[in-house]
């Protein structure tokens, strides 16, 4: 091409509308869906504020906090490795996938901790199991200015936002969105590669359960 196409060609990129305002909505694809069940985000956010009264959120990554939701049956949640578990990831240019951490069985995290008991969370859970095979849950808290690592889960995930901002997104393979924090309930196919990062400035919590489906191996 000559210069003068090279320009005409950069110039019709540059007199298209930029979108600026679906970004702060949510916008889903066949990796990230919105699902029919929703609950009550202001019972979701005081329950959350009652619990953290009587637990902290544990450290599971830099920048990365967690509350168990859910246990073994039987088993104390602190001799558990409740908190991390198994995933894929490529880390150098040779773009090999290797195993991180240890499979964990999710169908065994089928009992409530009891902190959670009693409040609207029992009840989130009681919907979720009744509907679908649920492993472990744990409420997450993103900083802000943080990202996950580029990874796969073997099993998918859903997350219900409960804190959030526009600048929190979620990443499935080559799709982006943002995740509004109103009670809607999402699935996330985390079976492909993902990223969750937080580039606002308040900290993100979501509500997160495993499906306890078998692992997916492609």
């Amino acid at each position: 091409m000559s210069i003068s196409e090279d320009r005409k060609e950069l110039d019709s990129y540059i007199n298209e509308r930029v979108d600026i305002d679906s970004v702060a909505s949510f916008k889903g694809n066949e990796h990230i869906v919105k699902l029919k069940l929703k609950f009550d985000i202001e019972k979701i956010r005081k329950s959350l504020d009652d619990i953290k009264a009587g637990a902290e959120f544990k450290t599971a990554a830099s920048g990365f906090h967690a509350i168990a939701m859910t246990k073994r049956k039987d088993s104390s949640v602190d001799s558990d490795k409740d908190l991390v578990g198994r995933y894929y990831t490529r880390v150098d240019e040779s773009y090999k996938e290797v195993a991180k951490d240890e499979l964990v069985d999710e169908a065994s995290f089928c009992e409530l901790v009891d902190i959670f008991k009693g409040t609207y969370f029992e009840t989130i859970y009681d919907e979720l199991s009744a509907r679908y095979p649920i492993g472990r849950v744990r409420i997450l808290e993103k900083d802000s200015f943080n990202c996950n690592s580029w990874h796969r889960d073997p099993e998918p995930r859903i997350h219900i936002p409960i804190y959030t901002n526009p600048g929190a997104l979620f990443i499935v393979n080559h799709h982006c969105t943002h995740l509004p924090a109103d009670g809607s309930v999402y699935f996330t196919d985390t079976r492909g590669y993902h990223t969750a990062l937080n580039g606002g400035f308040k900290p993100r919590t979501h509500l997160v359960a495993t499906l306890a489906y078998p692992e997916y191996k492609p």
